[in-house]
Formats: C-alpha cells, sequence, structure tokens
C-alpha cells in the first residue's frame, strides 16, 4: 500500500519558504519541498475579502511522518491559520515513492 502524501502550504515570501523547506528536508520530515514561483490568492479572513502574494510550497513526504511535519509547519509558520493540506498519492513512478519512503524518517518522540 502506498503511504506517500503530497502536502500543500502557502508562505507570505520567497525567505520564509525557503526557510520552512530547508528545515523540513533536514529534519527528514519530507523528501522533496518545491517553491513554485509567487502566486495571488484571494480569501475571507475575519469577516474580509484579503488579497496576498504568497509562495505555495509542494512537500512530499509519507503518512507516518505527516504529523511531525505538520508540527514543524506549525510552529514556523508565520500565519495564524496556515493552509496545510495532505493529498494522498495514488500512484506514481515506483522508484521515486520509494525514494520519498526512503528519505523520510519517523523519529520517535
Amino acid at each position: 500500500m502506498n503511504d506517500i502524501l503530497l502536502v500543500i502550504t502557502n508562505l507570505p515570501d520567497r525567505p520564509s519558504a525557503e526557510k520552512l523547506a530547508r528545515r523540513l528536508i533536514e529534519a527528514r520530515a519530507a523528501a522533496c519541498v518545491n517553491q513554485l514561483a509567487p502566486c495571488t490568492s484571494t480569501y475571507r479572513w475575519k469577516g474580509n475579502v484579503e488579497t496576498a502574494t504568497e509562495v505555495p510550497l509542494l512537500i512530499k513526504t509519507t503518512q507516518a511522518a505527516y504529523p511531525r511535519l505538520e508540527k514543524l509547519i506549525r510552529e514556523a509558520h508565520p500565519y495564524e491559520l496556515p493552509e496545510i493540506i495532505a493529498v494522498q498519492v495514488t500512484a506514481g513512478l515506483p522508484a521515486y515513492l520509494d525514494w520519498v519512503n526512503s528519505e523520510t524518517i519517523i523519529l520517535k518522540e
């Protein structure tokens, strides 16, 4: 059974995105983090319609490592309520999925 997840979050700028990406990789909570080009997000927050430029991150991890990954994101994220969405990967190149598994470790806390 495949336990790979694609986790999505957005950061307010490139430096905070790079810092979080590096932290997740160094902690081995993820195998790879893609920093995408800045985008414009429109959303409702506390009753107001807001627009902001954000840097999306695509994070590849495992189901077993997800709780630690979420904790690391929440600790480092500058937003009061960060977007953290995990999507189960249902198919992919087997060798790549094996690599994600081998590069993501589960720490006993």
